[in-house]
């Protein structure tokens, strides 16, 4: 069976957030996927495309992405497979261990995969009333409502009534349950947190595709200190206000505490990567020095109901590392990139092994709120023993071998914390704790919010654990909310 190859790659960085300037994300990635092209070394591959796979934008609502792709690549005739993804981080590992796949079945001979953002291009329009901006692709849907990330349009649900449910909410959550089954203090899990950001901000600094490239690196000093231009948005903290319009951001970085520890969307970034056939590549004369080897990918997906989240998020701690654990630099200072972050560290994992001397990556692409995964591993070399590609993913599409405690939508009684989250508002002060936990009578979850302002203030006083502590849970039958209070005292 043919033996799959990466063969070309390239990232596209438009810096100017100059309306005048401003590119769409479809113009971006023709860019990306020319550049790709360009660095196979081969003058014959553009017409042998017969893959288009493309991670979902959050910039632009097109009516058919990869169909204009494809057209303006001329490649439409020629394209039989065309793939535009859900959204999610995981998007970009997951195309090319699926392209990887075609290509060993023999399905396809040229694939490219592609994504991209433009919202600072964007924002920046939009800032001067030029929505939409002009010579773009005519949307196919209202640009606003496809941008927003207001709870109510995901339809009513036991997250939606406690106005929970964002990755701003739900990483803290795992953030705050990790720290907690660590022993580890909050002063402690901050320190570490901004110690391991400033090393994501040095390599970021390094990187000539990163947004931040050439500014001096945020100082572990400057990310740990809380201030106006470093604002907290919930504890621990995700997600600053960095995306057009009035929603706080998106994508998932699971780092505790202010802005400088969270994930910056607004930039304009696109990358490609372009696989074929080891075959392919030899009669096309595309050099050896130019072929990255996929292994194999694996990926599936958690329950996308909240509650089911399991509250234990299994962080890397940065203490006796001897390798850094990002490529690029993270969603913070690399730059988000919408769902298409993954992508960039694709291309950047095939530069490193082609230079040397590494030999073999493990990229692993997050998506959600750590409910979808996939990892690809990649190489210099073929597979050891010789076999082909894997046939099929070994896990399956949804986990649901997972024990999880019974959910319910309607708590009364006593309760310990199991974890939870604070969102502040603009002038930096806690407005509302989402809280989940379990009834002491049967063990079942329920999810709350704070019941009292004695509650609120233990949940960001920062001197004693809140998770493990007990205290009285209510339903108000008026909000259809439950309601948790520390010392039994309930706001009603």
């Amino acid at each position: 069976m043919p033996t799959p190859i990466i063969v070309g790659v390239a990232d596209i960085k438009n810096p100017s957030v100059a309306t005048e300037d401003a590119q769409e994300p479809l113009e971006l990635m023709l860019q990306a996927i020319h550049a790709a092209l360009a660095d196979t070394s081969s003058i014959n591959l553009q017409s042998s495309i017969d893959s288009l796979s493309v991670v979902r934008t959050w910039t632009w609502p097109y009516a058919d992405l990869p169909g204009q792709l494809a057209e303006r690549l001329g490649v439409t005739a020629t394209a039989r497979h065309k793939t535009y993804t859900e959204h999610g981080g995981n998007s970009p590992a997951k195309i090319l261990d699926e392209t990887a796949r075609m290509i060993s079945r023999g399905e396809v001979q040229v694939g490219v995969i592609t994504g991209g953002e433009a919202l600072a291009s964007l924002s920046a329009c939009a800032s001067k009333g030029l929505v939409p901006p002009r010579g773009w692709t005519r949307p196919n849907d209202d640009v606003a409502s496809a941008l927003s990330l207001d709870l109510s349009k995901f339809g009513e649900s036991i997250a939606t009534r406690h106005a929970v449910g964002l990755p701003i909410h739900v990483y803290p959550m795992y953030e705050n349950a990790f720290r907690a089954r660590r022993k580890q203090n909050i002063k402690e899990n901050h320190g570490e947190s901004a110690r391991l950001y400033a090393e994501f901000a040095r390599i970021a600094a390094q990187s000539e595709y990163s947004w931040n490239y050439g500014r001096p690196p945020a100082t572990e000093q400057e990310i740990g200190s809380v201030s106006i231009r470093n604002r907290m948005i919930c504890f621990p903290c995700e997600f600053g206000n960095s995306f057009p319009g009035n929603c706080k951001g998106f994508n998932a970085c699971a780092s505790p505490d202010p802005l400088l520890m969270n994930a910056f969307n607004n930039v304009n970034l696109a990358a490609a990567a372009v696989m074929t056939s080891v075959e392919v590549a030899r009669e096309l004369g595309i050099p050896e020095n130019k072929w990255i080897y996929p292994l194999g990918g694996a990926g599936t997906k958690d329950s996308e109901h909240f509650p089911k989240l399991a509250c234990e998020h299994l962080g890397i701690p940065i203490q006796g590392s001897h390798r850094p654990i990002t490529l690029l630099g993270g969603l913070t200072s690399f730059g988000g990139a919408g769902n298409n972050y993954s992508m960039h560290a694709i291309t950047e994992m095939v530069r490193k092994l082609r230079q040397g001397p590494a030999k073999n990556g493990l990229i692993l692409a997050n998506g959600g709120t750590v409910t979808y995964q996939h990892v690809v591993c990649l190489s210099k070399h073929t597979r050891r023993d010789r076999t082909d590609y894997p046939a099929t993913n070994p896990l399956p599409d949804k986990i649901t071998d997972v024990p999880v405690p019974k959910i319910v939508e309607v708590a009364d009684g006593e309760a310990e914390i199991e974890t939870y989250t604070v969102e502040y508002n603009r002038n930096g002060q806690p407005s509302r704790a989402f809280i989940v936990g379990r009834l002491v009578a049967d063990g079942s979850r329920f999810l709350a919010n704070d019941g009292d302002a004695n509650t609120l203030h233990h949940l960001t006083s920062q001197t004693t654990e809140p998770i493990g502590r007990k205290g009285l849970v209510r339903h108000d039958l008026e909000t259809k909310r439950n309601l948790f209070a520390m010392d039994g005292g309930v706001k009603l």
